[in-house]
C-alpha cells in the first residue's frame, strides 16, 4: 500500500470507523464486483458452517462398490477412487480450509502488528533486531519454509496453522512497521505525546487506528493465498493427515484418474479457483475504496 495514502488520510486525528462509517459502505454498495464477491462469500461460508449437516453422505465413508462414478442424481459430483462422495468431501473441505485460514489470518495478524508497532514506535536497537528477524523470515519462499517446517513438526490441523502463521506475520509488520513510522511524526501523536500519554495508549487509540486500514488489505488478499498454501501443502502429501477432507489433497488423489475421471479434480479445482478469486476482488475493491490515490477511491 502506498505510504502517499496513509500520509493523506492522516491530516487529521481520527480513528478508522470515524473516517469512514456509512462512507465505506456506501462505497460498497456502489461496487458491482464487491457485492458479488460479498454473497459469494457469505454463501460459501454459509455452506462451510453447515456442511456437516446438508452434506448428502459422510465424507469418509468408503463405498468400493460405487468407486470413480461420474455425476449423477445419487452423487452430484461423483465419488473418488474410494467411493466417498465428492459433493461432500468438497463442502467439509470449505468447513477446513476456512477455518484454517481463519486462524492463520488472525494470528499472522496479531503477531505482524504487534511486532511491526514495537519497531516503529520505539525505534533504536528493537527496531533494528526487529526488522532484521522481519527480513529474516521474508527473504525464504513462503511454500519452501512451510515445507520446511512441516517436514519438521508433522502433519496436523495445529502444526499446519502453526507452520503457515510462522511463514505469513512477516509481511504483516512490515508494513505495520513502516505505517507506525510515518503515524509517530503526526501532530495528533506528538500532542498526545506532549501531554504525558502512555505509550501503550497511545498505540492503542491513535497508531493502531489509524493504521489498520492497509493491514486489513492485506488480510483480504492474504486470505486467497493461505487457502492456496494450505491446498499446497496437502497436495504434497505433508498438510492434514489423510482422513480430513480438503481440497489440495483431493486434487492429489485425482490426478491418478485424470483421464477416466477427470471430474476428482476439476471440481476441487475449481472450489479452490472460485474462492481465491472471491478474496482477490474483495481485497482490491478495498483498496480502491481505502485508497485515494486509485480512481473513485476517495472517501466524500
Amino acid at each position: 500500500m502506498d505510504n502517499v495514502f496513509a500520509n493523506r488520510l492522516r491530516k487529521k486525528s481520527f480513528s478508522l470507523p470515524e473516517a469512514y462509517g456509512s462512507q465505506f459502505a456506501k462505497r460498497v454498495f456502489q461496487r458491482k464486483d464487491m457485492l458479488f464477491a460479498l454473497a459469494a462469500l457469505l454463501i460459501f461460508a454459509g455452506l462451510a458452517l453447515f456442511a456437516p449437516f446438508i452434506s448428502p453422505y459422510d465424507p469418509n465413508a468408503i463405498d468400493l462398490k460405487n468407486k470413480n462414478l461420474g455425476p449423477s442424481e445419487e452423487h452430484i459430483l461423483g465419488t473418488d477412487y474410494l467411493g466417498r462422495d465428492l459433493l461432500s468431501r468438497i463442502l467439509i473441505g470449505a468447513r477446513t480450509s476456512l477455518s484454517i485460514a481463519s486462524g492463520v489470518v488472525l494470528v499472522s495478524l496479531f503477531l505482524g502488528t504487534a511486532a511491526g508497532c514495537a519497531a516503529g514506535y520505539y525505534g533504536g536497537l528493537v527496531d533494528e533486531s526487529i526488522s532484521r528477524v522481519i527480513d529474516i523470515f521474508l527473504s525464504f519462499p513462503g511454500v519452501i519454509f512451510a515445507l520446511t517446517i512441516m517436514g519438521a513438526l508433522g502433519t496436523g490441523i495445529f502444526n499446519l496453522m502453526l507452520a503457515l502463521s510462522i511463514v505469513h506475520w512477516a509481511k504483516y509488520a512490515r508494513m505495520m512497521r513502516g505505517q507506525v513510522l510515518s503515524i509517530k511524526k503526526q501532530e495528533f501523536v506528538l500532542s498526545a505525546i506532549t501531554g504525558g500519554a502512555g505509550d501503550f495508549y497511545i498505540i492503542r487509540k491513535h497508531i493502531v487506528p489509524n493504521a489498520i486500514a492497509t493491514l486489513l488489505v492485506l488480510a483480504t488478499i492474504d486470505f486467497g493465498h493461505v487457502i492456496l498454501s494450505i491446498a499446497t501443502l496437502s497436495f504434497l502429501g505433508i498438510g492434514l493427515p489423510a482422513d480430513v477432507p480438503e481440497w489440495g489433497a483431493m486434487l492429489s488423489a485425482g490426478k491418478e484418474f485424470m483421464r477416466t475421471a477427470p471430474y476428482q479434480t476439476i471440481f476441487p479445482g475449481l472450489a479452490i479457483t472460485f474462492i481465491v478469486i472471491i478474496f482477490s476482488i474483495l481485497g482490491d475493491g478495498m483498496r480502491d475504496i481505502l485508497d485515494p490515490n486509485h480512481e473513485g477511491g476517495e472517501i466524500d
